[in-house]
């Protein structure tokens, strides 16, 4: 019997269709996505042995019960994140997808500072529900400033009723320190709208955002139910994450009252979660020198931000990993 001729390949520049790359061909691509989470979480570990065990050491003599209502606190606040985004978009996502995102951006968030690991798998996750690119980064981009700015109104509110801000009256600056941190903002402002305007590469696209961040804000902001989870998600995200140091405060037996600790985490957050320090390394520094203030001892105020830590970023950082490689596997991401 004779052997069927093979079809040849079609002659360059012919119009015969290509076939796609199969799947195989894109496995060692996908394999090392999958496992990139894993592997940085394996580096984290070994780079931060000491304030892990000192973290995991403090936690164990401390009071079960308020860990967890810490941690019932930290799976509230990734809740509150799902709905900001969800408020920060028209288009309606599937709720149990947009969870499972935002909890493994909680562990791409270790990888890049200013919150851009998670802006990333968002992003990477809002594309592959289809939607356009521009939209997309306009979400960001809106998810982005309403958040510093319900966090600042919380903030104001808790001041004006609470008298832990006559004890924060002692942290402000001078007024030649207020001169310089106000110098420094405009001038980077001014460089950023220099920028823009100068360089027509950058115009364009920005001007773009600009435009669909606008008319998309206009759209949100005229259903209810998207101006609740938007502004709602973005004041509840800081209140839950407070109540979560609170809680480690109540289990090692931090002598500050629970609202002292609330206006203190807010304030050093609101003073300084601008630095893009990976891990929120200058905000701990800025927690733990405001406890002090309130009158906490400096042991037990370090040791609660520690525990506050390792309950909102060690402690979910191996299981989100593993969420992000399985997303990445099912080709949600």
């Amino acid at each position: 019997m004779s052997e069927a001729p093979r079809p040849e390949p079609p002659p360059l520049g012919s119009d015969a269709p290509v076939r796609p790359v199969p799947f195989m061909a894109t496995r060692p691509a996908r394999l090392v996505l999958c496992l990139s989470p894993l592997l940085l979480v394996g580096i984290w570990g070994l780079t931060n042995r000491p304030l892990l065990y000192e973290g995991v050491a403090r936690l164990a003599a401390a009071d079960p019960v308020w860990l967890l209502a810490g941690i019932g606190f930290t799976c509230l606040g990734w809740v509150a994140a799902s709905c900001v985004r969800q408020g920060a978009l028209p288009d309606r996502l599937p709720p149990g997808l947009l969870l499972a995102s935002q909890f493994a951006a909680g562990a791409a968030n270790h990888a890049l500072p200013a919150g851009l690991g998670a802006h990333a798998v968002t992003l990477r996750f809002l594309r592959g529900r289809g939607i356009p690119l521009d939209r997309a980064t306009a979400s960001l981009a809106l998810y982005s400033l309403v958040k510093p700015v319900a966090k600042t109104l919380v903030l104001l509110t808790l001041l004006v009723a609470s008298p832990a801000g006559r004890r924060l009256g002692d942290l402000v600056p001078d007024g030649r320190t207020l001169v310089v941190v106000i110098a420094v903002a405009g001038t980077c402002a001014a460089v950023v709208v220099l920028l823009v305007t100068v360089v027509r590469p950058l115009r364009r696209p920005v001007t773009g955002l600009l435009r669909t961040a606008l008319a998309d804000a206009r759209v949100l902001h005229t259903r209810p139910c998207r101006v609740l989870a938007l502004w709602g998600g973005a004041a509840a995200m800081p209140l839950l994450q407070a109540c979560v140091l609170a809680s480690v405060g109540a289990a090692l037996g931090l002598p500050v009252p629970w609202t002292h600790v609330v206006v203190a985490y807010l304030a050093a957050g609101t003073a300084v979660g601008a630095v893009p320090a990976p891990g929120g390394v200058v905000v701990d520094a800025a927690v733990v020198f405001t406890l002090v203030a309130f009158g906490a001892p400096l042991a037990v105020a370090t040791a609660t931000v520690i525990g506050f830590r390792v309950l909102m970023d060690w402690l979910p950082l191996l299981p989100g990993a593993l969420v992000l490689s399985a997303l990445i596997r099912a080709k949600v991401l």
